[in-house]
């Protein structure tokens, strides 16, 4: 069953972010995962928006989490690190028998 990661962001520095949107593709790519949107999201209902939302799909949770312990993206990450607020929620998807 596939997973999704969804990140909300609110970037501050986006000098110092440029290098984490160089390196995080690949890893993302070499753990299974693939961008699926990306962007600012249009607020339809509620008080606050992230200024940018990335979905990301992955074979199941287990792939999320092999990529996020991963010393390659622990790394990574550093380069995030005090460019802003991000919340990161990973969720299953539901099966076809689900929806039908």
């Amino acid at each position: 069953m596939s997973a999704y990661l969804i990140i909300q962001a609110t970037v501050h520095d986006w000098q110092k972010f440029a290098k984490y949107t160089e390196v995080v593709p690949p890893l993302v790519e070499k753990f299974g995962g693939q961008y699926i949107a990306m962007g600012q999201p249009e607020l339809i209902e509620g008080q606050d928006a992230p200024k940018s939302v990335v979905i990301s799909q992955w074979p199941d949770c287990q792939a999320v989490h092999n990529f996020w312990q991963s010393p390659e993206y622990v790394q990574a990450k550093k380069h995030r690190e005090g460019t802003g607020q991000f919340s990161v929620l990973l969720i299953d998807g539901l099966s076809q028998t689900t929806l039908e």
